[in-house]
């Protein structure tokens, strides 16, 4: 199944241009205190299964994880879930340039 990918760069600049964008963190507790995307969502992948109700099959959905592979991952579990919008942001927070906020 082919996922659809978008670079750390192109969501910044979608962000900077006020774009709504639905952005799902995928990273253990321990690498998001050390950050994320302020406008980014934080379920652990290992919680995805139970909490696909935040899922809309009608939106796009980012998944973020530190260099891409988890959030491939998780990308093709929800595609096989049935919810076809998803895009795995590549290389991950590792290549991420923007504006971080600790976790709430």
């Amino acid at each position: 199944m082919e996922i659809k990918t978008i670079t750390p760069d192109e969501v910044k600049t979608k962000l900077e241009n006020g774009e709504t964008l639905f952005l799902v963190d995928v990273r253990d507790d321990e690498e998001v205190a050390e950050g994320m995307i302020p406008e980014a969502v934080h379920i652990r992948m290992g919680e995805i299964p139970e909490h696909l109700d935040y899922f809309d099959k009608e939106n796009d959905y980012i998944l973020i994880c530190r260099s891409g592979g988890r959030s491939q991952r998780v990308c093709e579990y929800l595609a096989a879930s049935g919810f076809p919008n998803v895009v795995n942001m590549t290389g991950g927070m590792l290549a991420w340039t923007g504006e971080l906020k600790p976790k709430q």
